[in-house]
């Protein structure tokens, strides 16, 4: 879900007691303005500067107390000593990253020669994590446009970067599928647009059933692509395996 709240109308949230953790500052902001915070959300326009830094410090240190629950001596363990900061950081600032973050700036040009015929970019590859339980779901990416002369053109990197953030959420493939198809179809304005989305889930290969092999395919399709079988057909048939 990709939010679009004016932030100025956010009602203000007092900042002033110290002793509130900056988690609970962030998420009062959100419940104010009656949006979502589900872990495939991004809720960067509710981050203040300089928060981020400390949201790190906060995950950091709650991650110790897990640590600790699990037995582990962070004293004298050299190699767990610096964990709970390290996991705290790949969280916010790369692998979640997605959430807290502001979107990529596209620059967007008029098709000014009038493209009409299918463009496919691909294969993208992602990596996120399964918001069941945060095991990584690394994979590969498709992404089929149909344009029209009033379509906007972005750059080819541009798709990845999207791509990127919003896989960089906790998330489930079926809805991250979903939410990139959203913002590319807000960006460009095709007559048709289509994605497949291939990928490797460690839930499965690292726990559960440890299935190595297994892998979840998954696309959508819009506009033409969802009408025109034949064009359906010619995508998938482009997309090399």
């Amino acid at each position: 879900m990709l939010m679009k709240s004016d932030s100025a109308m956010i009602p203000a949230v007092s900042d002033d007691d110290h002793g509130t953790p900056v988690s609970v500052k962030i998420r009062e902001r959100v419940k104010a303005a009656r949006q979502r915070f589900h872990s495939n959300d991004n809720i960067a326009e509710f981050i203040r500067p300089g928060e981020l830094d400390l949201l790190l410090d906060e995950v950091a240190e709650k991650m110790k107390g897990v640590l600790d629950s699990m037995v582990i001596d962070l004293e004298n363990d050299h190699n767990t000593g610096d964990t709970a900061r390290r996991v705290a950081k790949m969280y916010i600032k790369e692998v979640f990253n997605g959430r807290y973050v502001k979107g990529p700036a596209v620059t967007e040009f008029p098709n000014a020669e009038h493209l009409n015929e299918l463009m496919i970019v691909g294969p993208i590859t992602v990596r996120s994590a399964c918001s069941h339980h945060f095991c990584p779901v690394i994979g590969r990416i498709w992404i089929g446009v149909m344009p029209n002369e009033h379509t906007n053109v972005i750059g080819l990197s541009k798709y990845a970067r999207l791509a990127e953030w919003i896989m960089g959420r906790p998330q489930i493939q079926e809805e991250a599928v979903v939410q990139l198809a959203d913002l590319i179809q807000e960006k460009t304005q095709p007559d048709g647009l289509a994605i497949v989305m291939e990928a490797s889930h460690y839930c499965m290969a690292w726990r559960g059933v440890k299935d190595m092999d297994s892998k979840m395919i998954n696309s959508v399709m819009r506009g033409v692509f969802l009408k025109d079988p034949n064009l359906r057909r010619e995508f998938l048939s482009l997309i090399p395996r």
